[in-house]
């Protein structure tokens, strides 16, 4: 036998041995091997790297996790794929570092995905002070402000999830690596928005979501994207602001009323999927027809009666009583149930004038068109006790006269005041008072 490297080598003693090291692969300290798990200890890891001894996995390289159990993170049999620590610690023994591996693996994926702007995966594994931890092989941090397209008020529920993000700050020095989810989901949303945007059109009626409300309407999610409905076309009645007929999360159907693709805006109607009011007087009312109604608003020159919801008609102030009325709010008040009797009919331009004093005691009432209840349980409304009511007694003075009385009451006599009521005369001065001297 002669010396031959890789086959036989000179021992010691000067004999020829079989050269067992060139069996082995050549390691070096930092180069990442793969091998199998064979054995699972409470506080260490076996690998199998086809190396001339095991390789040793200490828990707390085995995952950037605090506190692991090492069966919950490999099983015998795995195949892993970890760095070289140590060739040989004061033991002897091969240190091996899984953690390490997923690094330096994942680092280079980070990178690449940091300069192509492609999105990461990541397993959320902590709720920090300020955002969430990812395990991306790397501790990968999630702003709390980024986690979402609107602000996260529980970041626990998304503990143990696997999160889509982009790497919007990377320092390898300081290991530092900064994610967006909202990035990703405002791309995606972008997409979603031309996506609707392009199968929408004017005059549609599609379902929703309120996603939001404000003073001057409502935010409709359409799968993804935001339509608004203006607090003008959300009702056929007046509204004083939306959340009295809307609420968040509620489901609606809503029409299209306008797209504008260059600024990706959508415009909704809310009363347009309902019926139109309007188009029930005229189909159901005529003039001189006497219908109820309450009275919405009382103006200088008038009062304005709801019949049906969402339709209001004027009646002029020279309409509220047969005689001269200085202030319409001597006749009628806000919220007062009465009975009118319609003087004309403007379908075009959605105007309707009414008549409170055209309207007799004999007059038949219409059924309401809507079909509801009525405003009030008398047919006509009696203006002598809703107008000319008692004053209420002050200061021991007498009350005024009830307007029958008025009719009644005599002219004003020596003896008697402006009210006609009657008077005990003046008892006579017992002398006249003396001039004034000049």
């Amino acid at each position: 036998m002669q010396q031959e490297p890789g086959v036989w080598v000179e021992g010691p003693d000067g004999e020829l041995i079989p050269d067992y090291d060139s069996t082995f692969p050549e390691i070096n300290e930092g180069q990442v091997v793969h091998g199998t798990v064979v054995r699972v200890d409470k506080d260490e890891v076996l690998v199998d790297i086809g190396y001339k001894s095991e390789g040793v996995i200490p828990v707390s390289e085995l995952s950037i996790r605090r506190s692991v159990n090492p069966a919950d993170e490999v099983t015998l049999g795995d195949e892993i794929d970890a760095l070289v620590l140590t060739k040989e610690d004061a033991e002897g023994r091969l240190i091996l570092s899984k953690k390490r591996a997923r690094f330096e693996l994942a680092w280079k994926a980070i990178e690449g995905a940091a300069e192509s702007g492609d999105p990461v995966n990541g397993r959320v594994i902590e709720v920090v002070k300020g955002g969430l931890i990812l395990d991306l092989g790397v501790r990968g941090f999630l702003p709390a402000s980024l986690v979402d397209i609107r602000r996260v008020q529980d970041l626990d529920e998304f503990l143990g999830q696997e999160l889509r993000a982009k790497v919007i700050e990377l320092n390898r020095s300081r290991n530092n690596v900064v994610l967006s989810r909202r990035a990703v989901l405002e791309e995606e949303r972008k997409e979603q928005r031309q996506q609707i945007l392009d199968k929408l059109q004017p005059g549609d009626v599609v379902e929703g979501q309120i996603s939001n409300i404000v003073d001057f309407g409502a935010f409709v999610d359409l799968d993804g994207m935001d339509g608004l409905i203006h607090i003008s076309e959300l009702s056929w009645s007046h509204v004083n602001h939306p959340s009295e007929i809307l609420e968040i999360g509620q489901t609606v159907e809503v029409k299209v009323l306008d797209i504008d693709r260059d600024r990706q805006r959508i415009s909704l109607g809310l009363k347009q999927t309902q019926s139109d009011p309007w188009q029930q007087v005229v189909e159901h009312y005529h003039e001189n027809d006497v219908v109820e109604g309450r009275v919405t608003k009382v103006v200088t020159f008038g009062a304005f009666v709801e019949i049906l919801p969402g339709v209001e008609g004027l009646v002029h102030i020279s309409e509220l009583a047969q005689h001269h009325v200085e202030n319409p709010r001597e006749v009628v008040s806000q919220g007062q149930p009465v009975n009118v009797k319609i003087i004309e009919v403007d379908g075009e331009r959605r105007r309707l004038s009414l008549s409170l004093k055209r309207v007799e005691d004999t007059d038949p009432v219409q059924p309401r068109a809507d079909g509801a209840e009525s405003v009030h349980t008398r047919p006509a409304i009696d203006l002598s006790e809703d107008v000319f009511a008692e004053a209420p007694v002050t200061d021991g003075a007498e009350p005024e006269p009830a307007a029958e009385e008025l009719d009644e009451a005599p002219a004003p006599t020596a003896e008697s005041d402006a009210t006609g009521a009657g008077v005990e005369p003046a008892p006579e001065l017992e002398a006249e008072a003396p001039a004034v001297e000049e």
